[in-house]
């Protein structure tokens, strides 16, 4: 899941539009309570920045919503202005705005799941990204991104990793085409670094990494990536990603199709253990 989905919710599955508020306009919303509490108890920005860690300057980019607040920033604000709650109500959607629009759905339901499978087929999948990498990613992003926009996505997308350790663990699996392996994306340095954490992740007890190998005379997934999520709730669902129209699948006929096309790649795949042997020839040559 690369941070394609969408927000409009059909029974089929939810099509590639905004399908809601924008997360600017989430950010306006939150930075006008933000100004409206700071200004009921008669503080100027200067001192709620002191008493935050933040600079005058950030609190005004946050109140005229050009910058996302961390959520450290609105915990300690909602005490400091003594705002009730008000501001911590809206954290949840302050955070799912440092995500493109088509991607926040998606990001919610990653949060919930309990078990997590990922066929990738364009680049290393963000949850096993490394920070330079992800960099590397946004950067090269059509339209170009802007310096602040890449840095709030790269800090979004390792925020993402602490799945890797949450409680209860979720059972995670990648099926990871073995030419995303061989490009090196930002330069052979950078892709060393990926290599080993793709290994590194490979030896969580909760994580299975394999690799497609180009070989292969068979394969199940020429229709694309996907990933699979089972929520808390037993809820199933699949997210298919296409350009601009990346869609959540929650009927159960469609989310078993995929489930059948993901079980056969796995057995069309490399085992782990010859995927992280593979892994680690590659990084031998890189």
């Amino acid at each position: 899941m690369d941070e394609q989905g969408s927000s409009s919710e059909r029974d089929h599955g939810s099509g590639g539009g905004d399908g809601g508020e924008s997360g600017s306009g989430i950010l306006h919303v939150f930075g006008q309570q933000l100004k409206l509490c700071r200004m009921r108890v008669g503080m100027e920005r200067p001192e709620l920045g002191a008493r935050t860690g933040y600079s005058a300057s950030t609190i005004a980019s946050f109140e005229q919503g050009r910058r996302i607040p961390p959520a450290r920033f609105i915990d300690r604000a909602d005490e400091v202005l003594d705002a009730g709650g008000v501001l911590r109500a809206g954290k949840e959607e302050v955070a799912r705005a440092q995500y493109p629009a088509f991607f926040r759905d998606a990001a919610r339901l990653e949060t919930q799941a309990v078990a997590l499978h990922v066929y990738a087929t364009k680049a290393v999948p963000g949850l096993l990204q490394t920070e330079e990498y992800a960099r590397a990613v946004f950067t090269m992003w059509r339209p170009l991104l802007d310096e602040e926009t890449v840095t709030q996505r790269v800090a979004a997308r390792m925020a993402r990793q602490e799945i890797f350790t949450r409680k209860p663990l979720p059972t995670i699996s990648f099926v990871i085409e073995e030419f995303v392996l061989r490009r090196p994306l930002g330069g052979k340095e950078v892709m060393r670094g990926q290599l080993e954490q793709i290994l590194m992740y490979g030896h969580h007890r909760n994580v299975e990494i394999q690799v497609m190998p180009i070989a292969r005379e068979e394969h199940a997934g020429l229709d694309g990536p996907f990933t699979l999520i089972e929520t808390r709730d037993g809820q199933r669902i699949a997210y298919v990603e296409a350009y601009k129209d990346s869609r959540l699948y929650t009927d159960r006929t469609s989310v078993r199709e995929i489930e059948e096309q993901y079980g056969i790649l796995r057995a069309q795949a490399l085992t782990p253990s010859e995927s992280q042997a593979l892994v680690e020839k590659l990084l031998g040559e890189a």
